[in-house]
């Protein structure tokens, strides 16, 4: 909880504390203008006594008893006033507190309308959302409740996670149609010169045209990984296992492909005991290592490692020497085929997706995945696992 909602009252209590004022307020005019009104009729009827009558009342009033002659007098013209006075009172009575209820209840809207004036904002701002327009904020009013200081901060931060997304959806598009595009034309291009008798049907065209479908569905298999992480389907099966023993089978699976890049790898497996999908963890694992064999070959050096935290999380971390991460690490992992220059392009025979979906990985075990570049050059990839039902 904010420090603002702290200070701000529940809906609730606001709403009992403005009913009460307006209870007292009414009230309170109610008694003024009738004692007011009183002491005006008093004052009145005490014009309209005999002077005799007058005296007696006076020295009633101060405690003394008159004579008899003017107490007589003064009870015949008091029972005359009584029921006209008991009347203006009554009739005074209605009419000012149907007067102080008026005027309350013309408060009470104007408190109210402020009151419910940022739900108006919310619902004008909610239709514009709704028309697509992903870029409209509420702004929270001071003083107002917790409730609806709770409801202009979440509506604020759906909007700007919806055009964060409609961003990344604009970008995936993009980076899709780009990424099919030159697989598409190649196979297109290949087929279409085979056909017409300009290319040979040798074995060598076709391996060139497998090629080009081998890269087309390791593209739709990416994606298909990347779609099942945003249905958070892509952890099915957790079983207790040790990361030590999958990154070294892994490691001994991967070194043909390591020692093609020219790297000499390095290990310090220690235990690290979780609950975890072993597919996706291979699976994550292999994407590091291809990214390192892809870009940081020329570091000739690749060092993996394993641990458990104290927080009972694992970790799992490759380190390179390789030219390491650009200033804008914030989109390598974020932004689906991203890719930091243009040497690192499909030629080398990658997706631009690795990192993408080893952080879909990290984060379906309820954690998360660590870019950096190392102070003596290189780049560190960290993967931060928990177990089922822990939260980083």
């Amino acid at each position: 909880m904010t420090l603002r909602h702290a200070r701000a009252l529940p809906l609730a209590t606001l709403t009992a504390i403005v009913i009460a004022i307006m209870l007292l307020l009414s009230v309170g005019m109610a008694y003024i203008g009738v004692t007011w009104y009183s002491a005006h009729l008093e004052e009145n009827n005490n014009r309209s006594l005999p002077p005799e009558a007058a005296d007696a009342y006076r020295l009633v009033n101060e405690g003394r008893v008159p004579d008899e002659t003017a107490l007589r007098m003064l009870v015949e013209h008091l029972d005359a006033l009584v029921a006209t006075t008991d009347f203006k009172v009554q009739l005074a009575t209605l009419v000012i507190g149907l007067l102080s209820a008026l005027l309350c209840a013309i408060i009470g809207v104007y408190l109210a309308r402020r009151i419910a004036r940022p739900l108006e904002d919310l619902t004008d701002a909610a239709d514009i959302l709704r028309s697509g327009d992903f870029s409209v904020r509420v702004a929270a009013s001071p003083g107002t409740t917790r409730e609806v200081s709770s409801l202009v901060e979440t509506f604020n931060a759906l909007a700007t996670s919806l055009e964060k997304m409609e961003e990344r959806l604009r970008f995936n598009n993009m980076a899709v149609a780009h990424e099919l595009r030159t697989p598409l034309t190649v196979l297109q291009g290949g087929m279409q010169g085979i056909l017409d008798g300009v290319f040979p049907m040798d074995r060598k065209m076709l391996a060139d045209l497998l090629l080009q479908v081998e890269g087309l569905g390791r593209i739709v298999e990416d994606l298909r990984t990347l779609s099942l992480a945003i249905g958070q389907k892509l952890v099915l099966h957790r079983e207790d296992l040790d990361l030590a023993e999958v990154v070294e089978a892994v490691l001994s699976a991967a070194r043909p492909m390591l020692d093609t890049s020219g790297l000499k790898l390095q290990t310090s497996l220690q235990p690290a005991r979780i609950s975890a999908d072993p597919t996706r963890i291979r699976q994550a694992v292999l994407a590091l290592l291809e990214n390192a064999g892809r870009y940081a070959a020329s570091g000739g050096c690749l060092r993996c490692e394993t641990g458990q935290l104290p927080d009972g999380s694992a970790i799992i971390r490759v380190l390179d020497r390789g030219p390491g991460f650009p200033e804008d690490m914030g989109a390598v992992a974020v932004n689906p085929f991203w890719r930091g220059d243009a040497s690192r392009s499909r030629a080398s025979g990658g997706t631009g997706l690795g990192l993408s979906i080893v952080q879909a990985i990290a984060v379906a075990h309820g954690g998360h995945l660590n870019l950096s570049n190392r102070p003596d050059g290189g780049a560190m990839v960290e993967i931060h696992l928990y177990a089922e039902g822990e939260v980083s």
